[in-house]
């Protein structure tokens, strides 16, 4: 593990978005300045509020910000989360979402002994929101699978094994039914992993691995899967260990990358100061290891699991009475 600085100083964007975006963000800011690391924070608005502000979702500017960073903090959309982070990761080609899916002590995990990572593919099948206009019928929506990018995202998820010392991928898919979009799926798979023979290899359907999640997750190391499977399959893995806001993610591009918890914006709580914020400390933890402070990412994940070890300041979602910034200020101390 390379542990050096790579730069001396990083320019980081940072949109918080809507409801409890904010509060966790500025939580997680509070905590990233107790590392020794130079971070030039640059601030880029989106969301519902901007929508309602300047009739934009997700302003040029903001995608600009983005683009000239280092790397973004994004904290979460409402309503418009498919214009702000659909948008978002197809202007930065992120083709590649991480979600991994860990069982943390005293936080409601059904299990202990989780720790599996979803490797999402980000730019194409039902997400590239080309649905028609209503039919007499009802309505149509496009499937897109290409070549190109499920070679790239199934090739990623194998080297993503590989430097992280995992030694099985599992392809997940609906070839049985969707014969020819994940019946490509499957055969690239197989044909990408005939380059890491050292690499165990498995596939499941996806509602069998609905199925599995729930009665061997510890069997899991590595799953790849299309855009829409892996968006249900990674809150189905939140359930497992205690919630969405224990889940962070990575959107990785080959020039850009966006770190965001699963959660949204929760208005129900927005505004209370109750929310958790360690979905997107987390996501600064992958962060930081994508920017090569390999040892401050470590600091920091200690930090967190030893305020979930002690069980003291927990917020209302695992059990406790902690308000965000109550949580962050234990975080903090910690490191």
């Amino acid at each position: 593990m390379n542990t050096s600085k790579t730069k001396d100083k990083y320019q980081i964007a940072i949109v918080p978005g809507d409801g409890i975006g904010k509060e966790v963000m500025e939580a997680t800011l509070f905590v990233l300045d107790g590392l020794d690391v130079d971070f030039d924070y640059v601030y880029g608005d989106a969301g519902d509020e901007c929508l309602e502000k300047t009739g934009t979702a997700l302003p040029d500017e903001t995608l600009d910000i983005i683009r000239n960073a280092d790397a973004c903090l994004f904290g979460a959309a409402g309503e418009t989360a498919a214009d702000v982070i659909v948008k978002i990761r197809q202007e930065m080609k992120m083709f590649a979402n991480l979600r991994p899916v860990k069982s943390y002590p005293n936080t409601n995990s059904l299990f202990e002994n989780i720790d599996f990572m979803i490797v999402r593919e980000n730019t194409e099948g039902m997400y590239i929101a080309d649905e028609e206009q209503y039919t007499d019928e009802g309505a149509i929506a496009r499937r897109i699978i290409t070549r190109q990018a499920e070679e790239r995202i199934i090739d990623y998820a194998f080297k993503y094994a590989i430097n992280n010392s995992k030694t099985k991928v599992t392809a997940v898919h609906k070839a049985n039914v969707l014969k020819k979009s994940d019946g490509l799926f499957r055969e690239i798979f197989y044909e990408v992993a005939s380059d890491y023979p050292d690499i165990a290899t498995e596939e499941f359907y996806v509602d069998a691995t609905a199925m599995y999640l729930i009665t061997q997750p510890e069997s899991f190391e590595v799953i790849v899967t299309t855009n829409l499977f892996g968006d249900i399959l990674s809150d189905e893995g939140a359930g497992l260990v205690g919630g969405l806001g224990l889940i962070p993610s990575a959107n990785i591009g080959e020039n850009a990358a966006l770190f965001e918890p699963v959660h949204g914006s929760a208005p129900d709580i927005a505004g209370q100061g109750i929310a958790n914020p360690i979905a997107m400390m987390l996501s600064a933890v992958m962060m930081l290891r994508y920017i090569g402070e390999n040892e401050n990412a470590d600091k920091l994940d200690a930090a967190i699991l030893k305020v979930l070890n002690d069980a003291n300041i927990l917020t209302c979602d695992l059990g406790g009475s902690a308000t965000t910034m109550e949580l962050a200020n234990a975080v903090k101390n910690n490191l």
